[in-house]
């Protein structure tokens, strides 16, 4: 499971013109999920993604988490992280998991952010979005529940 968190001071998503989530200061995290992954990835990487330190302190450093901000984090499913490159012109996604598991692991990515208390917004797998990002920094970071030690 992949997921490339973007620290942002707002985000939205929108859908046929109708704005169905939208954050203020904290992280748009777009989620790959793979063929393969389970409970235990999207557990890894929502524990990650609140405890992990991008967040400027008053020194201008990199100490503060999302749950030391109260951040407010904005979670859409973006099966094309996991798009293949290496040959041809055209990318593969044979890597990502077919669409009724990889929902069933975003939801469950979902809830385990959830459950930090942090507010948490999504956009609706499946469909057409347009995203706003309003990147602070930029701050981009790429996770993968592969990397676990």
């Amino acid at each position: 499971m992949k997921a490339l968190l973007q620290r942002v001071t707002s985000a939205s998503v929108t859908i046929d013109g109708e704005v169905v989530g939208s954050i203020g200061r904290g992280l748009v995290v777009f989620v790959g999920v793979a063929d393969g992954d389970s409970p235990k990835d999207a557990d890894y990487l929502a524990q990650k993604l609140v405890n992990l330190r991008i967040f400027a302190d008053a020194a201008e450093r990199f100490n503060l988490s999302a749950l030391g901000i109260k951040a407010e984090l904005l979670l859409v499913s973006q099966f094309t992280l996991l798009a293949d490159t290496r040959k041809g012109r055209r990318p593969s996604f044979t890597e990502a998991a077919p669409p009724p598991r990889a929902e069933a692991l975003f939801e469950h990515f979902v809830d385990a952010a959830k459950t930090s208390g942090l507010k948490v917004a999504t956009g609706r797998f499946q469909q057409y979005m347009q995203v706003e990002i309003h990147n602070d920094g930029p701050v981009t970071i790429m996770l993968d529940s592969r990397d676990k030690g």
